[in-house]
């Protein structure tokens, strides 16, 4: 039988994916990417935005007039629940019952309708997770959930409370990676400097970090996403330790007002945030810092988003991810919380942070012109350049080959743009 997935939302979401897809392969099912071929499409859904949501009932529509048998796992699977039937799902499984996916499908296919939401993350064997989307390069989450309940975010109530795996469990499946060529690894979590708080038994990101760091096979390590008041300055320790650990982190600080982080529930200041900073600047210097902001949150004033942009100045991230707030169903934000900035006003003030942003990244691009930097080839792009990341999370663009995607390369920078950075090959290894 025949099963197509198809992904929405954060990188999770496409570890979930792969893992799925694994548990289907090895239990007899033929995976393809054409969902008119298929006897039965998976929808991986995310649930942060109403848009998102939206794009998947859309894509339930769709398939129904195709009259295929439609399952929906993920973050709107969570929340929806049962409901979801009435949509002619055939089978609904939750964030956590990932380790159900060969009954849920087997359910669907027999034209038995299913919702399972039981936890079933401890029984996850990672070591059976031996491929992923890409050759060179995997996603690992090691913690699930978050504890924060940030007001606006519908997450912890979708993807429920934080839980660690073993540090064991984590390095064992990296050492299956390793095993089956590939070099390149990102942990991954909603707060993933929250994990192993919740194991009582030292195990940290930082701990992660290093025991990652001495296996042979290993070229790089990424993790994502940071919290601020959970950071730890053990982790740029480690990376002034391990030239293994990428010198990235993706540090969200939502806005730049204390009225507007406190109506967020964020629980730290302006200040913590730009001593975080600082912090992390003094241990290694040429740290790649980039984050998350939101604006037109509920009560911003013109004031309030001045706040924003002079953190913005200040700090000056390597990138920022703009989002205009809109209310999101089920959060503390949508129940008591007013969206009382007008559309208009708010794509102004985005507008406005994006061209900042923009200036800022061609200024500190500049910096890269000339440079001879270690690049991992990721991929060919749309303009048939080939890409890839240095150790800073720069993307820089350069003529190559199929032959050198997962390859290690020396690039010289010779071109400098807003975006990316434009080289040419030097060394291959």
């Amino acid at each position: 039988m025949k099963v197509c997935i198809h992904t929405y939302g954060c990188q999770m979401n496409e570890n979930d994916t792969e893992v799925a897809k694994q548990f289907l392969t090895n239990a007899g099912f033929e995976l393809v990417d054409d969902e008119d071929e298929a006897d039965l499409v998976i929808l991986n859904t995310c649930a942060v935005r109403k848009k998102s949501e939206d794009k998947v009932y859309s894509h339930i529509g769709k398939l129904k007039k195709k009259q295929k048998r439609i399952g929906v796992m993920g973050c709107v699977a969570e929340k929806e629940k049962e409901k979801l039937f009435e949509r002619g799902v055939s089978f609904i499984l939750g964030a956590r019952a990932l380790g159900r996916i060969v009954e849920a499908v087997t359910h669907g296919l027999n034209g038995s309708r299913v919702a399972i939401f039981d936890d079933t993350l401890d029984e996850i064997d990672y070591s059976k997770v031996y491929t992923r989307n890409s050759k060179h390069h995997a996603w690992i989450t090691v913690i699930y959930g978050c504890n924060r309940f940030c007001s606006y975010c519908i997450v912890p109530y979708t993807r429920g409370r934080e839980k660690s795996r073993p540090l064991s469990d984590v390095l064992n499946e990296l050492k299956v990676l390793v095993e089956n060529g590939y070099i390149e690894f990102t942990f991954l979590g909603q707060n993933v400097d929250a994990y192993g708080k919740d194991l009582n038994d030292g195990t940290s990101l930082a701990k992660l970090l290093r025991e990652a760091s001495k296996l042979n096979g290993v070229r790089r390590l990424w993790f994502l996403t940071s919290y601020p008041s959970d950071f730890s300055l053990e982790i740029p320790q480690v990376m002034v330790e391990s030239e293994k650990v990428a010198k990235s982190i993706h540090l969200p600080v939502q806005h730049g007002s204390d009225k507007i982080l406190k109506a967020m529930n964020r629980r730290y200041t302006r200040k913590d945030f730009i001593e975080l900073v600082t912090e992390i600047r003094k241990i290694v210097p040429d740290a790649s810092i980039s984050s998350d902001m939101i604006v037109g949150f509920p009560g911003e004033t013109d004031q309030d988003f001045e706040a924003s942009v002079e953190l913005v100045k200040e700090v000056k991230f390597e990138r920022l991810n703009l989002a205009i707030y809109s209310p999101r169903e089920g959060t503390v934000a949508w129940k008591y919380l007013k969206d009382d900035v007008p559309h208009h006003v708010k794509t102004k003030r985005m507008s406005y942070i994006l061209n900042l942003q923009k200036a800022i990244n061609r200024e500190l691009n500049e910096t890269y012109m000339g440079r001879e930097v270690e690049v991992i080839v990721e991929a060919r792009a749309k303009n048939g350049l080939y890409y890839g990341r240095d150790i800073r999370n720069k993307i820089i663009s350069f003529e190559a080959s199929d032959e050198l995607i997962g390859k290690v390369v020396i690039v010289r920078i010779e071109k400098v743009t807003a975006g990316p950075l434009y080289g040419r090959i030097l060394k291959i290894f």
